[in-house]
């Protein structure tokens, strides 16, 4: 290589470097800005009390409290006298890393900021470093990128494991300097932790490259029919562990935990699946994706109606180089096997499908550079021709118009919507945090919700599984069950607590 070259390459990689710190902060900023660090779905406090659980006692179950009904925890279920949250273990067992050491909102920014360096290097790889660095360029400041990696959610984990495997997978079956010893080991873990994490998704993003594993089977020698036999056996061992983890929380490893919070909480079409009369159907599932999809035309690049306005041209650039409809085969997997869930997402965006941003960023990424190639005539004898002149300059013009409207309109008001999402603020932990409160003794606290069930749920995040934190929150079920509770906490005072209320500490019951 020579020095111009070696000059250029670490020119597009330190840009790249930036835009990963840039994503890592821009995330931060989202986590404790508009989320405050705090949970606000029901996702994120079933994620956060089982990364607490793990955390603290490292286990996945814990013994069912008495009257559990008055410790609801939303997606939390009990089974033979164990609690567990009804979600795959992986992502949360990451989270707990953060809750050791007191790191908890870092952790998806961090992921974020890695998943924006391997953007830029799936980029590079399929398509060129300019390529590389506009996708990434475009990922941090892409609405849906920064609402969830800003959440608790697991998709940035996910999206980096399959941004771990696709790299791994390709430096496996394809030349590469990555000796396969260390590349299949990778794309295995890679795979099988996916499953671990989000089972559906696992499917939708092993797809295509099953595929490409077929036609290894059919047409590859010895020696990529071993490594594809090795990949195989790594990810299948790891995913077999999603057996033993409903049989540690259920007592059945195949019994899915999500069926014992709603029973029609399933995958598949006919009776008992969703909420519907008649169970899900093609027809639901077909306005589902359609509606995902129109979400994700907003979402995706704040370009409202426009964010998929240059995949046909980055299909076009892309169609010589097979290796990148493996990444973007991911993306339309995803849209497929997610027809199969009876419910759409669009609190975030179209979650379910974003472990294929890195395909939706290549494809645009791949169009704005092939036309500004095209309409700037780069390689032909009439480059300097006024009218390829002007071409470059309405494409170049048009996206950097898109993207300055996404930054200063778009972006600031889709956030602006999810500061004190489903009325939870960092405020209304205040109470039980000031110094006043945290000088009193061990409390059991009854909250008393004068609306809605949230008012309790936001007051979770103080609150240990294994109950031996300064405060324990129940929510009211009547005297009765109330004193039963009391009961099984002898030596905490017991107080009172109705949301709103305006004093520092809630109002003392004498202890029974």
């Amino acid at each position: 290589m020579s020095t111009s070259s070696l000059r250029r390459e670490l020119l597009w990689d330190g840009l790249a470097l930036f835009l990963a710190l840039a994503g890592f902060f821009a995330s931060s900023q989202v986590t404790f800005r508009i989320f405050e660090a705090i949970p606000h779905i029901e996702d994120e406090m079933a994620y956060t009390w089982q990364a607490r659980l793990i955390a603290r006692g490292f286990t996945l179950t814990t013994p069912t409290p008495p009257c559990p009904t008055c410790f609801l925890v939303p997606f939390v279920v009990d089974a033979h006298g164990q609690r567990s949250s009804k979600y795959p273990p992986a992502w949360s067992v990451v989270l707990a890393l953060g809750e050791r050491m007191n790191a908890r909102a870092w952790v998806n920014p961090f992921l974020a900021g890695l998943s924006v360096w391997l953007i830029y290097r799936l980029g590079k790889r399929l398509a060129g470093a300019p390529v590389g660095v506009l996708a990434a360029l475009f990922t941090v400041i892409s609405p849906f990128f920064l609402m969830n990696s800003g959440s608790l959610l697991n998709h940035p984990w996910s999206l980096f494991l399959t941004l771990a495997f696709t790299h791994a997978w390709l430096d496996a079956f394809f030349p590469s300097r990555i000796p396969a010893w260390l590349s299949l080991p990778v794309a295995g873990l890679s795979m099988g932790l996916l499953a671990l994490t989000r089972p559906l998704t696992a499917v939708g993003v092993a797809l295509p490259f099953g595929v490409h594993a077929l036609m290894v089977l059919w047409r590859g020698g010895a020696r990529l029919r071993w490594r594809l036999l090795i990949f195989g056996m790594i990810a299948g061992v790891v995913s077999l562990l999603y057996f033993v983890w409903q049989y540690a929380v259920t007592g059945d490893p195949f019994l899915n935990p999500y069926l014992l919070w709603w029973e029609y909480d399933k995958i598949g079409f006919g009776p008992g699946v969703g909420v519907k009369e008649g169970g899900h159907t093609l027809a639901q599932a077909w306005f589902h994706t359609r509606f995902s999809v129109g979400v994700g035309s907003h979402d995706l690049m704040g370009w409202p109606y426009l964010s998929y306005l240059f995949f046909p041209f980055g299909l076009i650039a892309l169609r010589k180089r097979p290796q990148a409809f493996l990444p973007v085969g991911v993306l339309l997997a995803l849209v497929g096997v997610y027809n199969l869930y009876w419910t759409p997402a669009w609190l975030y965006g179209p979650r379910y499908y974003y472990e294929g941003l890195p395909a939706a960023m290549l494809l645009n990424a791949s169009g704005v550079c092939w036309l500004i190639g095209r309409a700037g005539g780069i390689g032909r004898a009439v480059r300097r021709r006024w009218r390829n002149r002007l071409g470059l300059f309405a494409v170049t013009f048009a996206v950097l118009f898109l993207c300055a409207a996404n930054v200063t309109l778009y972006l600031p008001i889709r956030l602006s919507m999810l500061v004190g999402l489903y009325d939870v603020h960092a405020s209304d932990l205040a109470p039980f945090l000031s110094p006043e409160a945290q000088k009193l003794p061990p409390a059991l606290v009854i909250v008393y919700p004068q609306k809605k069930w949230i008012e309790y749920g936001r007051l979770l995040d103080l609150s240990s599984p294994l109950f031996d934190s300064q405060f324990i929150f129940i929510i009211d079920r009547g005297e009765i069950l109330n004193r039963e509770v009391m009961q099984f906490f002898p030596g905490r005072l017991v107080w009172h607590y109705i949301p709103g209320e305006t004093t520092l500490v809630p109002v003392p019951e004498e202890t029974p």
